[in-house]
């Protein structure tokens, strides 16, 4: 398995400047990939930071390294919504919009985002794969409670409720389309997923 090279670091205390060049690696990746997506060439992205690829390539040795880092508190981010859904007290199929919407918002913060995520939802060896496994876990949580009201249909798996959802997200990022417009198709899994009102 590939160790989490986020994880290594934030155990190992950094210099004073091996922190600000990370940091600072850090900032011009979320603005690369905010403007030329989750592709962006990692050699732009050193020279925004002001240091030369060994040093992009020393705190990440990949660029799956480098989204992982980027997402920790994506992480926290994606719990949170998750559990502010569960004890909203809300309908299930007015929770689960929110989740749903939410979920499309949190996988597709650049381009390329979403497919990467989807990518690395089965792959033990992806620096991604813990991101990904805390989606599926507050997914999880959230179709449990839908669950537990009745308003789910028999047989609906969680897991592949993250998967189509997850589709929906890419579809939107590859099209160029706006979160907004992910609404009719996010109806369209919500009706496949729930019992008639």
């Amino acid at each position: 398995m590939t160790a989490d090279v986020s994880t290594q670091t934030a155990q190992k205390p950094l210099r004073a400047d091996a922190q600000r060049n990370y940091d600072n690696l850090i900032e011009a990746a979320r603005e690369a990939f905010r403007e030329r997506g989750a592709e962006a060439s990692l050699d732009d992205i050193a020279k925004r930071a002001g240091v030369g690829p060994g040093t992009l390539y020393r705190h990440f040795p990949t660029r799956d390294a480098l989204i992982d880092a980027m997402m920790r508190d994506w992480a926290e981010r994606i719990d949170a919504d998750s559990q502010a859904v569960v004890d909203s007290g809300l309908p299930a199929r007015e929770a689960l919009q929110i989740w749903f919407t939410r979920f499309v918002d949190n996988i597709g913060l650049y381009h390329g985002a979403a497919a990467k995520v989807m990518s690395a939802m089965d792959d033990p060896k992806s620096p991604i794969y813990r991101k990904c496994q805390v989606l599926a876990a507050a997914n999880e949580k959230v179709v449990a409670k839908a669950r537990e009201d009745g308003a789910l249909r028999d047989g609906v798996d969680a897991r592949e409720v993250m998967r189509i959802v997850s589709g929906v997200s890419t579809v939107i990022d590859q099209s160029g389309l706006t979160p907004a417009q992910a609404e009719p198709m996010l109806a369209i899994v919500l009706d496949g997923i729930l019992l008639p009102d």
